[in-house]
């Protein structure tokens, strides 16, 4: 069955760090583009980050220099690491994975809220 699975998200006071991770199931062939979106209450879905199998990464401006992406791709996996996080990122982050034959996947989502 098709999945990705997401793990990480939690609570945490502003400054802090959270990792997170999603896992594409292994009949999701020939993954180029995995990324983590995310969206707040009101607002629209955003692109936070995405990387390329290559590893070429693009980025939010508002997470550049405390968010880091990245991936495992022998192991179909992808990271979020945030760090210095604020009140404004909460939202729930969703993991997608983009593939060469042009099909989009994406997971369950992931609630990461930030409140002292």
């Amino acid at each position: 069955q098709v999945q990705l699975v997401e793990s990480g998200g939690g609570l945490v006071q502003p400054g802090g760090s959270l990792r997170l991770s999603c896992t594409a199931s292994r009949d999701i062939f020939s993954i180029n583009v995995m990324g983590w979106y995310r969206q707040a209450p009101g607002k629209e879905r955003e692109l936070v980050a995405d990387i390329t199998y290559g590893g070429s990464t693009i980025y939010l401006d508002s997470v550049k220099g405390r968010f880091t992406i990245s991936r495992d791709s022998a192991q179909n996996t992808v990271y979020l690491q945030m760090d210095s996080l604020k009140p404004e990122d909460t939202a729930v982050y969703y993991c997608k994975v983009h593939t060469w034959r042009q099909m989009d996947y994406w997971g369950q989502g992931t609630q990461v809220t930030i409140s002292s």
